[in-house]
């Protein structure tokens, strides 16, 4: 009787006795805005049937997010590599970048933009999980320097850098570059300046 008090002389086929039969079917899982890889979503009531007609449990799917072709997720910030050729650097540009949930965005780049700068586009990341705000669009630039010039790209070159006559190449010591390079600009932010 296996515990159920009571011996079945004819049990059924299909079932054994058991009072459920293994089946196959397709449901549809409400996934929420903002879940990310690994989350588990809960079906209340959507697994397995309990033996001997006791109530269902319940089904867990677990989210497996598929990677972008232009976008990685951190959190609810997503990331993006813009390629920018080095006179729009110099001189500003507007591009066109094509998100997720808001189609067409324009980000503006400013004159004078440096390696390895980037441009934040607030609100224009992941929803928030359970919330009604997103994340952040980061934009890291890449300044593009170029490795062939012919020769009339190398004349004006050479004819911009001879106006720029205050400027040349040096080493950088240690403590030069802790003031003005990355640490001061971090230095600066946490101390709110």
């Amino acid at each position: 009787c296996r515990g159920a008090g009571e011996t079945i002389p004819d049990p059924c086929r299909k079932c054994g006795g058991d009072g459920r039969v293994r089946s196959r079917r397709e449901i549809a899982a409400p996934i929420p805005a903002g879940v990310a890889n690994g989350m588990r979503v809960r079906l209340a009531a959507q697994g397995e049937v309990g033996p001997g007609g006791g109530p269902a449990g319940d089904l867990y799917v677990e989210i497996v997010e598929q990677p972008h072709d232009t976008f990685v997720r951190d959190g609810d910030d997503l990331h993006c590599t813009i390629r920018v050729p080095m006179v729009d650097a110099a001189l500003g540009t507007t591009v066109v970048i094509d998100t997720i949930l808001d189609g067409p965005v324009e980000l503006t780049i400013p004159p004078g933009t440096q390696p390895g700068e980037a441009s934040v586009l607030r609100g224009h990341g992941m929803p928030k999980l359970r919330a009604s705000s997103r994340g952040d669009l980061i934009a890291h630039l890449d300044i593009v320097v170029p490795t062939k010039l012919d020769a009339k790209q190398s004349d004006l070159l050479r004819k911009y850098k001879g106006m720029r006559a205050g400027e040349h190449t040096e080493v950088m010591t240690a403590q030069s570059e802790h003031n003005s390079g990355l640490f001061a600009r971090l230095r600066a932010s946490f101390s709110g300046r």
